[in-house]
């Protein structure tokens, strides 16, 4: 198993400690010294106050934010946790992330959505209905532009005629995609053309609340990979290639418990399930916690596990 740790901002009520650069660096290169995997920052470049009052947060531009953390760290993976696609014209989030790749010395981990939030859609001026079109478009513009010269593609929105961007990524054809959601669409997308699948162990409300599908356990998980990978290997696919990264509330209670023995359990059974990574969130209220919680977690369960 393959620990990512996700930046409190995307935790309701973080310490505003978690804003300034020498605590990101401070983290950053914390996460990478007790053992953790990837480093991951969301997307959300125009929320609506009323989401962040009801639970919502705050988010760095991730490929920003990611480029900082590739100029501090040397071996951690570098992941957006989720980018929407359809937020950006297809070329430009291509060049963002060739670029955090390119100068990371190829750690990027892409981790895109379709998003959720029509007030977002609305204020960036894309229309909800389209996302699930328009992230489809954006996975192929992108891995043509990576790889093609004279690249050549009409899209909804956007006409590429003969563009070449350079320089291009670092890892060769292009960064993983991981994509995230629930959904039996997002499943067969991932075994069309994803590396890898992040799903979310959510419950009714959280399903509702970012319209995906329930899955609450985990024997439901381990059926829904099952799924995946069987569209793959009916592809022609090695279902092997593709990655399960799982995101849950386990992932953010384990610091409240006197002991982990009980999240040991927790991952344990995930990972039978057919994970291979999973995400943590550090307490957020107070900075210096935080910290210590990285290396409590590194010691206490990463390392614990590889022995």
């Amino acid at each position: 198993m393959h620990f990512t740790v996700q930046y409190p901002l995307a935790q309701h009520g973080y310490d505003p400690k978690y804003r300034d650069p020498e605590v990101v660096e401070r983290f950053a290169r914390t996460a990478e010294e007790v053992g953790f995997s990837a480093i991951a920052f969301s997307d959300h470049p125009a929320p609506s106050e009323k989401w962040l009052r009801v639970g919502g947060h705050d988010a760095f531009d991730p490929f920003a934010a990611l480029g900082f953390c590739a100029a501090v760290t040397r071996r951690m993976r570098l992941m957006t946790l989720l980018l929407v696609l359809p937020y950006r014209n297809p070329m430009l989030a291509a060049k963002g992330a060739a670029t955090v790749d390119a100068l990371s010395g190829g750690r990027l981990v892409l981790g895109v959505g379709s998003g959720y939030l029509r007030s977002e859609f609305a204020a960036l001026g894309v229309d909800f209905a389209e996302r699930g079109a328009l992230f489809t478009e954006a996975v192929e513009a992108m891995r043509g532009i990576w790889t093609t010269d004279e690249f050549r593609f009409e899209g909804r929105h956007f006409t590429a005629l003969a563009q070449t961007a350079r320089p291009r990524p670092a890892q060769r054809p292009h960064p993983p995609l991981w994509l995230g959601g629930n959904s039996v669409v997002v499943r067969r997308r991932v075994a069309r053309y994803g590396q890898g699948w992040t799903p979310l162990i959510n419950d009714e409300t959280t399903a509702a609340t970012t319209r995906t599908a329930i899955i609450d356990t985990p024997a439901r998980l381990a059926a829904a990979i099952a799924e995946v990978r069987g569209y793959a290997q009916d592809l022609g696919r090695d279902p092997a290639e593709i990655t399960v990264q799982v995101e849950s509330s386990e992932g953010r209670t384990w610091a409240d418990e006197p002991v982990l023995e009980r999240h040991h359990e927790r991952v344990g059974e995930l990972a039978e399930a057919g994970a291979t990574w999973f995400v943590v969130d550090p307490p957020a209220d107070d900075a210096e916690k935080g910290l210590d919680a990285l290396r409590r977690y590194g010691a206490e369960v990463i390392e614990a596990l590889a022995r």
